[in-house]
């Protein structure tokens, strides 16, 4: 008797995301017939994804099966592989208490989910129920693969290889695609031209080798073309999908430093010391920085989203297509032993001599059945490296904070962040911290209730 590949899906409520990623795995033979266990703590939420997972198997008129669950345990026993895409504390109050309290303190922020006070504070809140789920995998689906989507992802990846090394995981984050398909468009030429190899941590991972396939087989250098549209202003920024955010920072990033960023200009515009300032209103209007991005989107998103799930839930047959996720090329390629390769997130070990042992890194994966096997990246310049170690500092700080239960070291992730540190002074953060820490309380580990002492 054939096995039936188990899918679960913790998270399962954002409706959009998972009817992304189960539709893609619904789209590949070897997955079409999985069964998906679908967990979310919402249940109107996980009722509503699963009447969509059911008119997608409908739609395609595949053999699949779904359920509900609301225990996470439950949910994982005997799976294949483990999806986790969720957001602990939500937009409100979570997200909102990240952008609010800062401001008070003059800390202005665009995304605040990666890096930053708003991204420790997130990590803070994550880590431990990513901890909950490894612990459960460890008791009923050892062997089992996790495809983590949440954010701060270098922070998650990094806490879960330190406590729990035995879990296969990978962070899988869509932005190294994405801007290759950018890229192609910057540059006029068709997406499948382009041959690329990226290296280095989460959101601040670079376009080492940028290249396109020429039809003799050759392949033509395309920085000095890129750099040449761009200072001859052929080059739009104007942003597609979001109005409020050109790509004008990552190009002046690429201009100074010789490469480019993976991850958008209103993301890495809080993760440098260079753009957001006190004062400095003329640059927040040159480079276009969209202050209080993420608050504004998850507004819009939500809104998005429900009518999304309107139409879905609706009269008509949904049109399921392949996204640009990797999660079902990744278990395809495990279940057939096809290779296939992805850009992953996974512990730096020897991948990037530069970096610290044991850090998230972004690298190139092959992938078959052997499962998720990362590659090195050598030679990535010392300007770039040089840069990620200060993202890197803010990560290793918030991950011992979290494995030791030291909470001075949340303080010390915060001084060390080169966007609040060029903002706030000790005592500023310091207090802002503590704030934070309050206001938080209910979100946070235990260890970190009722502290209010600065380090």
């Amino acid at each position: 008797m054939s096995h039936t590949t188990k899918i679960t899906f913790i998270g399962a409520g954002s409706t959009v995301f998972a009817k992304n990623i189960i539709g893609d795995c619904l789209l590949r033979p070897a997955l079409a017939n999985a069964h998906f266990a679908l967990m979310d703590i919402n249940s109107e939420r996980l009722r509503e994804s699963e009447r969509v997972v059911s008119k997608m198997i409908t739609s395609l008129g595949t053999r699949a099966t779904v359920s509900c669950h609301s225990n996470q345990k439950e949910a994982l026993e005997n799976s294949d592989f483990v999806v986790v895409a969720f957001q602990i504390g939500g937009y409100e109050p979570c997200t909102v208490t990240d952008f609010e309290i800062p401001k008070k303190f003059g800390l202005r922020q665009t995304i605040g989910d990666t890096l930053g006070i708003g991204g420790i504070m997130r990590g803070l809140r994550t880590v431990p129920h990513l901890w909950s789920i490894c612990e459960d995998m460890l008791a009923v689906c050892p062997d089992a693969l996790m495809l983590q989507h949440v954010n701060p992802m270098a922070i998650n990846t990094w806490a879960i290889s330190e406590k729990y090394p035995a879990i296969k995981q990978v962070g899988l984050c869509h932005s190294v695609p994405l801007t290759a398909v950018e890229l192609a468009e910057d540059l006029g030429i068709d997406p499948s031209r382009l041959s690329y190899k990226v290296g280095g941590i989460n959101h601040m991972a670079f376009y080492l080798h940028l290249h396109e396939k020429l039809d003799d087989g050759t392949l033509r250098d395309l920085y000095p073309v890129l750099k040449q549209r761009d200072l001859e202003g052929k080059i739009s920024k104007t942003s597609n999908w979001n109005p409020r955010c050109p790509n004008l920072v990552r190009y002046e990033v690429m201009h100074k430093l010789g490469y480019f960023v993976t991850e958008s200009s209103e993301h890495f515009a809080e993760y440098v010391p260079w753009f957001i300032k006190k004062g400095r209103n003329d640059l927040i209007e040159r480079f276009s920085i969209p202050l209080d991005e993420y608050p504004k989107r998850c507004v819009e998103q939500i809104a998005d989203w429900k009518e999304q799930a309107r139409v879905f839930l609706g009269p008509d047959a949904i049109d399921v297509k392949l996204s640009l996720e990797y999660a079902s090329e990744i278990m395809n390629a495990v279940v057939t032993g096809v290779p296939a390769t992805v850009y992953g997130n996974t512990p730096n070990h020897g991948l990037i001599d530069a970096l610290p042992h044991g850090c998230a890194v972004e690298v190139p994966c092959l992938v078959d059945g052997n499962g998720v096997q990362p590659t090195r990246v050598e030679n990535i310049p010392p300007q770039l490296t040089a840069m990620m170690r200060t993202n890197v500092s803010v990560q290793e700080l918030t991950v011992r904070a979290l494995i030791d239960e030291v909470p001075e070291h949340v303080y010390h992730a915060a001084m060390l962040d080169p966007h609040t540190g060029a903002e706030l002074d000790l005592d500023q953060i310091s207090a802002l911290v503590d704030e934070l820490i309050a206001e938080h309380t209910d979100w946070l580990p235990s260890w970190l209730h009722g502290q209010r002492k600065a380090a």
